[in-house]
């Protein structure tokens, strides 16, 4: 409530009139004492009023999803989603047709769970808590609003957000959800792969992933999309998450999933989720078989991968060295090695590949050695092509 430019949009849209409330993660994070990035407000206003206002005000306003009542509002460089209360006209479980409405308590009923459809007054300390999410939320509860089949089959993906959500901030998963996405579970097949892809690298994040997936897993709730996800796989990623601990060294999405995952189904998955090109090559690196010393490791496959493929063979210790390590660079050029005597060409490069190889095993020694050790090769290449 302290961040810049939040008191003119208050101002603007009328909160202390009652006509918008801060809504969702940013009240529920709060409440937990977690930090708050996204900021969203709900108010009564209809899209165009919400833009007459902030433009009367001077604040930017974007029309980043007005069909469905949204407008990013940017004041003193603080960006606020604001939304017109809605409520469900049609769902088929991946899109959803609203309407607007000034109903708070319909507006509420709409959002998935408990915890996240709590409102806080703009302009004070008030709480406005339709469904029990704030008891909720200090059980450590994540309780879908309403019939959970139902809400299910409105949106599919609220099957993985509620495992998200209890490996986030939940203790014990609410009965009656467990059992609504254990039959549901099949529905995850009409989802997008990007869509699962996405939710699958929060999850991974969270402080209970390894247990969440153990419970997903023991109930076959991956296994119409991600069969490859297992026991095995998963205790490989407890192995990682008590090797980043003792590293000190900060969880990575990318890095665990490459825990779940093995050589000879991680091409396959990679593929199927539709991650980046960037993100399937380091999940190939981490799981490759190099050989070598850590250092070695660090300086042939980079810091990044030489970190997570040591992490997860579980060495702390190693993977903290490798990862504030300066990797250096071979202080010679094959224009040095022509200097020496060798003809331009493959000689060359054959020749400074036996110079790098003999300089990595030998600790990254300084340019006299380098100098040194690329005498030895060159007098051992000249000899050879005389004879």
């Amino acid at each position: 409530m302290t961040r810049p430019g939040l008191d003119r949009l208050a101002i603007a849209l009328g909160a202390d009139g009652g006509a918008a409330r801060y809504v969702g993660g940013a009240v529920r994070d709060t409440l937990l004492g977690l930090p708050v990035s996204d900021i969203d407000v709900a108010t009564v206003h209809p899209p165009q009023e919400v833009v007459r206002r902030l433009q009367a005000a001077g604040i930017r306003a974007v029309p980043t999803g007005i069909a469905h009542g949204t407008i990013t509002a940017v004041a003193d460089g603080t960006v606020v989603e604001v939304t017109t209360l809605r409520h469900d006209v049609t769902t088929d479980g991946r899109h959803a047709e609203v309407a607007f409405t000034d109903d708070w308590q319909a507006d509420a009923a709409r959002r998935d769970f408990t915890m996240n459809a709590l409102y806080a007054d703009m302009g004070g300390y008030r709480l406005h808590d339709y469904f029990g999410g704030v008891a909720d939320l200090r059980a450590g509860r994540v309780r879908f609003i309403g019939d959970p089949l139902r809400r299910i089959a409105e949106d599919h993906l609220r099957i993985l957000r509620f495992f998200r959500f209890l490996a986030r901030f939940g203790d014990t998963p609410d009965p009656e959800g467990l059992s609504a996405c254990i039959a549901r579970a099949n529905d995850l097949m009409a989802l997008s792969r990007e869509r699962i892809a996405d939710e699958l690298l929060k999850l991974l994040l969270a402080q209970g992933a390894v247990a969440v997936l153990r419970l997903m897993t023991s109930h076959t709730i991956w296994r119409p999309v991600l069969p490859e996800i297992d026991l095995a796989g998963i205790d490989r990623l407890a192995t990682l998450v008590a090797a980043e601990a003792a590293a000190g060294i900060a969880p990575d999405p990318v890095r665990r999933l490459a825990a779940l995952l093995d050589a000879g189904n991680a091409e396959g998955v990679t593929a199927r989720l539709k991650l980046s090109n960037a993100q399937r090559k380091r999940i190939a690196t981490a799981l490759g078989h190099d050989a070598g010393t850590p250092f070695e490791l660090g300086y042939r496959l980079g810091i990044e991968g030489a970190v997570d493929r040591l992490l997860l063979a579980g060495d702390a210790d190693a993977a903290a060295g490798v990862g504030g390590w300066q990797r250096p660079v071979l202080p010679l050029s094959g224009g040095a090695l022509v200097e020496r005597g060798l003809a331009r060409g493959p000689d060359v490069a054959r020749a400074l590949r036996q110079v790098e190889d003999r300089w990595i095993a030998e600790g990254f020694p300084d340019a006299t050695r380098t100098a040194a050790i690329a005498d030895a090769v060159v007098a051992q290449a000249l000899r050879s092509s005389s004879s």
